[in-house]
């Protein structure tokens, strides 16, 4: 049985937020800290009940035994060595969708081993503390990189808290992490983005687009509605992965654009046929 910590949570977010729902639930915090520099979300996080007390970052620092960093990844590169600057024997880690700028950023800070790097596979759209859930993460993967750079301790406790809130653990290196979440989350979230413009430019009548948008057309552009200060972090922190997936993914575009233009029916059989494989990966 996991002793209860006091957690401090920066950024009481949708990740933040349902991660604390998720401490809460399963009893794993004596006493969850919201750290938050956005006054509406920090006043709704208390509404909700989603944390015990606001406190300035130093403060709830001195208070914790774990800090968790929920925020995008550029604040990320900023706020982790000067929270690893202040921590003892505190565990920190932080739920950031790229892995490996975060790693250098500390990789030689003497508080490193207190650093246990992060990626729960999952979230929504939408954004702030009114977007939780409550069974978020269940079911879901969780990416920890460099386990040989993390203190034995710090390590175990994040493995054991992912897992009790339901997640299963996937480890893998900085690189190899980036890589695979540009091919198979970046570049959906690119996509989603792009043909939102694409039907915004082309189809001007908003009712239009509202009357007869289809559950297919709904689900594509479903992470259009992503927050842009989350997103375009992700994107230049993660530039040449996403670039390389970027590229083929115009080389797939450009097949069925060729394919359609000459009208070769074998060719579009024989692409979405090549689609079709993903059924044997998600069903």
């Amino acid at each position: 049985m996991m002793n209860r910590k006091i957690i401090a949570i920066v950024g009481t977010g949708l990740i933040g937020g349902s991660l604390a729902l998720r401490l809460h639930e399963k009893k794993l915090a004596s006493k969850i800290i919201g750290v938050e520099s956005d006054p509406l979300h920090a006043k709704k996080a208390m509404e909700m009940e989603l944390v015990d007390e606001i406190l300035p970052l130093e403060a709830a620092i001195s208070v914790s035994d774990v800090i968790i960093l929920s925020v995008p990844v550029d604040a990320i590169i900023q706020l982790l060595p000067l929270v690893l600057n202040r921590v003892n024997r505190q565990i920190v880690t932080d739920v950031g969708s790229t892995k490996w700028h975060a790693i250098q950023t500390v990789k030689d800070h003497p508080g490193r081993g207190r650093y246990v790097p992060a990626h729960p596979m999952w979230g929504t759209e939408y954004s702030g503390p009114e977007a939780v859930v409550k069974d978020a993460f269940e079911n879901k993967a969780v990416v920890m990189c460099n386990k040989e750079e993390s203190d034995e301790d710090a390590w175990q406790w994040v493995h054991d808290m992912y897992k009790k809130i339901g997640m299963h653990i996937v480890e893998m290196d900085a690189r190899s992490h980036d890589l695979h979440a540009a091919y198979v989350s970046h570049i959906s979230h690119i996509t989603s983005f792009a043909l939102a413009n694409t039907v915004l430019q082309k189809e001007k009548e908003e009712k239009a687009i509202f009357e007869l948008a289809s559950a297919g057309f709904e689900s594509t552009v479903r992470l259009a509605k992503s927050n842009p200060q989350m997103w375009a972090p992700i994107f230049l922190q993660n530039k040449n992965y996403i670039l390389d997936v970027l590229d083929e993914h115009l080389v797939q575009l450009n097949r069925f654009r060729e394919a359609i233009e000459n009208e070769n029916e074998a060719m579009l059989h024989q692409l979405i046929s090549e689609a079709n494989l993903i059924k044997k990966i998600i069903r």
